[in-house]
């Protein structure tokens, strides 16, 4: 006889705690608007400093590329994206960083509690790196730098812009068109399929008594006469009683 041989022991593994696993499917969710984000801080950065500081349109002013489709023409936004509310008073200044701060803030909770699809977190992402582009430039030069033209034969663009103006009207214009959630509708159960209408319940008929009929006057002499213990008293032939 073999000597029985002890079942290997399963490895005891740590239980999961509740908040890494919510927050696991929100991680690459902040990875994609990160990233996206970071693209285009980094590409408005990259395009503003040669803009301005290689190319010297601060002090050139005008820069033809492709005429009349593509200019530069340096112009210094203190206002919102395309010259919107636009103002000399340095405190607008500081009331538009908190308004664009605010709004990344705002954006990025929303991506992170409600986990919408990748068109709203690109979306997302745009508007992010955008406003932050815009924020550097009103912290270094007090203003923002726009430089970008489009015009056509014809009709002279008075207005310059740039690639964070650019991916804010992108990630607005996404976030409000993206489709909505397809809402899950409970499940109805399905009543099992009838064969005709259905039958009245059958009448129930009473019960009847069973009835029974008294034996008839020659039944009963029959019966007196052949019952010799008819009475108590004996009887003779005759049927006189003794």
């Amino acid at each position: 006889m073999q000597p029985a041989t002890p079942k290997p022991r399963k490895a005891l593994t740590a239980p999961r705690k509740a908040g890494a696993r919510n927050r696991a499917p929100n991680t690459p969710v902040w990875r994609r608007v990160a990233l996206v984000a970071a693209i285009i801080f980094v590409l408005d950065q990259a395009l503003k400093y040669l803009v301005v500081h290689l190319l010297q349109l601060d002090r050139v002013r005008e820069i033809d590329v492709l005429p009349p489709w593509l200019n530069l023409r340096m112009a210094w936004n203190q206002g919102m994206n395309f010259g919107l509310f636009s103002s000399d008073v340095d405190v607008m200044r500081w009331v538009l960083i908190a308004i664009a701060v605010a709004v990344c803030v705002w954006v990025g909770a929303w991506v992170l509690r409600a986990n919408p699809s990748r068109l709203a977190q690109i979306s997302a992402g745009f508007l992010i790196g955008g406003a932050l582009g815009n924020v550097i430039d009103r912290l270094m030069y007090g203003a923002v730098a726009d430089f970008l033209n489009m015009s056509l034969p014809g009709w002279q663009n008075p207005y310059s812009f740039n690639v964070a103006d650019i991916a804010i009207f992108i990630g607005a214009l996404g976030l409000v068109l993206q489709p909505p959630e397809a809402k899950s509708s409970p499940a109805k159960r399905r009543e099992p399929a009838r064969s005709g209408a259905a039958k009245p319940p059958a009448a129930v008929k009473p019960a009847t008594r069973a009835t029974t009929k008294p034996p008839s006057r020659a039944a009963q002499g029959e019966l007196s006469l052949d019952d010799p213990a008819g009475g108590d008293k004996p009887r003779d032939e005759g049927g006189n009683s003794r």
